[in-house]
Parts: structure tokens; sequence; C-alpha cells
């Protein structure tokens, strides 16, 4: 009997050079599955043309032997960066929508209401044809679209009506629930539109995969009773974290990696600080992309404290430095803490070092992070509760170890192995 090769096509618009935490997923599913002896295939978007906020050079040395074809595409978010910020990246939105002003309101209400379900769905033709392309040349039998932008997904709609293929759906993030939403001035038709869109992908979709359950997993059962799910969360990389090592700070060394908005209750924290910054030498580092509005408060209120801005660092760098931590901060985006799970947790559960989330205690991702020994999710209001948890780390500075049960089970390589029992099935 001859052997069927096991084809697989990732359509994901983020792809590297493009950073951040989203472009890491599938980058480290292709890697694995490909060690598996799958043979993934990869359309994206050309990086002179595509909208990344952010670019990570280093990445493209984790897939630089997976075929990956980029296209062109139509980027009205290069047209709104120019005009709020002067720069084609400068000023797209990720996290958050700036609505102070009349013309940041109007922007919003554009990206509402005139590009559903995003602004990025100018990728869609681009990516059908290319798709369709590769699919005859190398005769792939199974699709996965990642989102956001949920755009994508109908291209993977599309090549399942020709082809007859098998079609899933991946959800990294919520689709209409998405927490940033209800900053978009959204009429009645827009959201009715949205959900109607959402909903046809599910149905007509072979499956749907998604980085966690709870909330969301109840919302999508609701459109979709009969469909099949599969949680696999984000993970981290058992290779790049053995071979990565951090250095020791005098001070007490605090350090938030990530995206920090006016979505994040943050303020709660920053006022124990405050109060600790005159008994206790400290240091925070803020890598990412942290909203200078916020960067600014902190300096203003904490003048005993050293804080240290990297900026937007390589994810090697990004590991570094959580290594170099007595204390990983984390921030939970508002009324996401059911549909949501960033990709960033588990790279700081997998140092083991200790962790301060400030949110809902017994939301899902509260559950899943006080997992650790050493970890907690406190709510932002909780001023004494997350003095205490501070003040108690400070006194085991370099001792304390925050150690997760199974913590192998949430490594790249193990998720793939479920992703590929899963992908096997079909």
């Amino acid at each position: 009997m001859k052997f069927k090769a096991k084809k697989i096509l990732i359509i994901s618009y983020y792809w590297p050079p493009s950073g951040g935490s989203g472009v890491q997923r599938w980058m480290y599913f292709a890697k694995y599955l490909k060690a598996f002896g799958w043979e993934p295939y990869v359309l994206t978007v050309d990086e002179n043309s595509a909208s990344y906020s952010v670019l990570d050079q280093s990445l493209l040395s984790e897939v630089n032997d997976i075929p990956t074809i980029r296209t062109k595409t139509i980027e009205p978010l290069k047209w709104y960066s120019r005009l709020n910020s002067g720069s084609s990246y400068a000023g797209i939105p990720q996290g958050s929508v700036t609505t102070k002003t009349v013309f940041g309101k109007l922007t919003a209400f554009i990206r509402g209401n005139f590009f559903i379900p995003d602004a990025r769905k100018g990728w869609r033709p681009f990516a059908l044809n290319a798709a369709q392309k590769l699919i005859k040349d190398f005769g792939i039998d199974k699709v996965v679209t990642t989102g956001p932008p949920h755009s994508s997904h109908w291209v993977g709609a599309q090549l399942q009506h020709k082809f007859g293929l098998k079609w899933f759906v991946d959800l990294r993030d919520p689709w209409v629930t998405v927490f940033y939403n209800k900053q978009l001035y959204r009429t009645s038709w827009a959201i009715k539109n949205d959900k109607k869109q959402e909903q046809k992908i599910i149905l007509k979709s072979d499956a749907v995969i998604t980085t966690l359950a709870g909330g969301l997993h109840r919302y999508l059962k609701n459109i979709a009773p009969n469909q099949n799910f599969l949680i696999i969360p984000n993970g981290y990389d058992t290779e790049l974290m053995n071979t990565v090592t951090g250095q020791t700070f005098p001070e007490f060394h605090v350090v938030f990696t990530g995206l920090l908005t006016k979505n994040q209750e943050y303020k709660g924290f920053l006022s124990v600080l405050e109060e600790l910054q005159d008994e206790h030498s400290i240091c925070i580092s803020f890598a990412g992309q942290i909203q200078s509005e916020i960067l600014t408060e902190f300096k203003e209120k904490l003048k005993k404290v050293r804080i240290v801005e990297h900026g937007y660092i390589s994810h090697y760098k990004a590991i570094e430095l959580m290594k170099s931590a007595d204390l990983l901060l984390n921030f939970i985006f508002s009324r996401a803490q059911n549909d949501m799970i960033s990709g960033k947790i588990l790279e700081y559960i997998a140092t083991k070092k200790p962790i301060l989330s400030i949110g809902n205690p017994d939301s899902e991702a509260g559950k899943f992070i006080m997992q650790g020994t050493a970890a907690k999710m406190i709510e932002a209001v909780k001023a004494v509760e997350i003095k205490e948890f501070i003040k108690h780390i400070i006194e085991g500075k370099g001792q304390i170890i925050n150690n997760f049960p199974n913590i192998e089970n949430w490594s790249r390589r193990a998720l793939t192995e479920k992703l590929e029992k899963f992908l096997l099935d079909y």
C-alpha cells in the first residue's frame, strides 16, 4: 500500500519576521509537525505589505526549513497608522483602541462598522489565489486557518467548498466577543453581521481549535452544539527554555513582558509599589509594547524605583529577561479572563519564577495560574493581599521556586503531539 504523505497548509497572517506572541503558536506547531514527519506548508503575507506592529527577525531561524509562500495584501491599517502617528507601523492598534480624540473615535467607528470582521480582510483574495495553487501543486488535503485576523477563515471556507478537503479553524483569541470590540462604537447592524459571519465559519469548519475552554467554549457550543472542539493552549519551547540563562539583579527585580494598555488593571499594583519603594530596593523591567502614558505614570509615582524600558525585544531576549526576575508580573485584560490566556503565561510558568497576575482568581486564567506553588492571581482592588504576596517574595528573593504540576505537558512538543493525534483522526 502506498504511503500517504501527511501534508497540511497553515494559513496565518502573522508569521516570522512578525514578532509578538500571536505568531509563535503556529510557528512552533509547524516546527514540531515537521519533526514528526509532516510536510507543513505556510501561506502568509509579505512583511513589506503587512501591518505588523513589531518585527522579530530571530524567529525566522525556527522555520527556515518550512516552505513559506508570501503574498501581497491591501492594508487599510497602514493608512490609519500614517494618519494617526506619521508612521506606517507605529500607530497600528493592538489590544486597545484610542478613542480620546475625535479622530480616534472616528477611526474606531470606521474600523468597527466598515471592516467586518476585521481591517485585514484585504488579504483574502491574495491568500485564496495562492492557496488554490498550493493545494493543486502539492496535493494538500488538510488546511488550518488561524485568527485573528478572523477574515482569513473565509479563505479556508472557500477552499473546503472547492476541494472538499478538511479545514480546521484555530481561534487564538475570541472573535465577536473579544474585549476590545466594545470600544469600536459598533452599530447593531455591524454586530449582527459579525455574529452571522462567525456562526457560518464555526458551522462550516470540520473542527474548531481554541486555546481555552470556559466561557468561550460555552459561547461557541451555543452557536454550533454539534461541532468538534479541541483545546490546545499556547505553550513553551523546551529547547529554548533550557538554553537561556538569566542574570542576577542586586535589587528586587520585577519583570513585565508583553502588551500593557489601559485595558489592563495595573493601578492597584502601582499603588502597592508606591508604598513598598520606601522599604525596599526595587527594579522594574518593562519589555514589549507598553503604552507611553502608563510608563510615564510609573515613573512619576515610583521615584525611588529603578525602571528599565527595554522596548520590544527578541523572543530569546524576552526569555532571558524572564529568567532574571525575582517576580514575574502579569495583568489580565479586562473582560477577557474567561476567554484568553496569553501566550507568555506558559513561558512565565516554565521559568519556575514566582508570578503575580492581577485579575479575577476565580476565572479560567486565575485557576490555571494558581496551580503554581508560588503564583497568585489577585484582584486589583485587593491591595493588602497584593502587598503581602510581594513582601513574601521579597523576603525569599532568589530562593522561592514556582513549581507547576506536570509542566512537561505544556511544552510545545507535547502540545503538537496532541494536535497531531487530532489531525490524524480526519
